[in-house]
């Protein structure tokens, strides 16, 4: 169904403008996640990070605004044609929106510690995580692009992992002292996972409107 959606939007101007402005905002998402990573990870100062990335959060915010606008023009001109695709369209970049929230919330964890978070024994989870969500991005986008229902089950398949190793992490990191941690130290680090966690499971979400009904986006697929 998705593949039939997406070549109906593509013959309407108004949709496919609406599909370039999906497009844009997951491009945006990613922006974010890589300066809100290397804020906290790499850098030891956020302050130049935070006002850019607060920067292009607002242009995310509008440019949902505005997909939704489309989407509406073109249902109430097309007396509810496609209103399936359109439905589909204005739920994914829900999930898009909030991805950009949760970037923020990486880069507000910067500004508050004091200094390049290092997470010490559970350094080569971290990365691989970190690798996976990036690479993630790439894949969800060319997955709703091309309709292609291997990227998407990769996406989920990855997300499946990662979900339950963020949660591994955090269980272990409230449950006892991890190496020689700092409590502040332990802190940041669950809530980088559990924002790590977030901003994938959204990506996954994106990726079930490919190979889900409606009805089932965010959802895992039926066996």
């Amino acid at each position: 169904m998705w593949k039939s959606i997406i070549e109906l939007w593509k013959s309407d101007n108004l949709l496919a403008q609406a599909w370039r402005d999906t497009y844009r905002m997951l491009d945006i998402d990613q922006e974010m996640f890589s300066q809100a990573v290397d804020s906290l990870r790499h850098s030891d100062d956020s302050a130049d990070a935070r006002d850019a990335i607060l920067a292009l959060d607002k242009e995310v915010d509008e440019f949902e605004q505005e997909v939704r606008r489309k989407v509406l023009t073109h249902c109430s001109v097309r007396a509810g044609s496609d209103l399936t695709g359109s439905m589909m369209l204005v739920t994914i970049v829900i999930d898009i929106e909030r991805i950009g929230d949760y970037t923020k919330n990486i880069v507000e964890l910067a500004r508050n510690y004091p200094s390049r978070l290092e997470a010490g024994p559970l350094e080569d989870d971290l990365q691989r995580i970190e690798a996976t969500v990036t690479s993630n991005f790439d894949l969800t986008r060319k997955a709703i692009e091309n309709s292609d229902d291997e990227m998407a089950n990769q996406v989920l398949t990855e997300t499946k992992w990662v979900s339950k190793l963020c949660d591994d992490r955090v269980r272990d990191l409230v449950a006892a002292p991890v190496g020689e941690m700092t409590v502040n130290q332990s802190t940041a680090l669950a809530l980088y996972f559990r924002q790590l966690k977030r901003i994938n499971s959204h990506l996954g979400d994106v990726a079930t409107a490919v190979v889900n009904p409606f009805d089932r986006i965010g959802f895992k697929p039926k066996a």
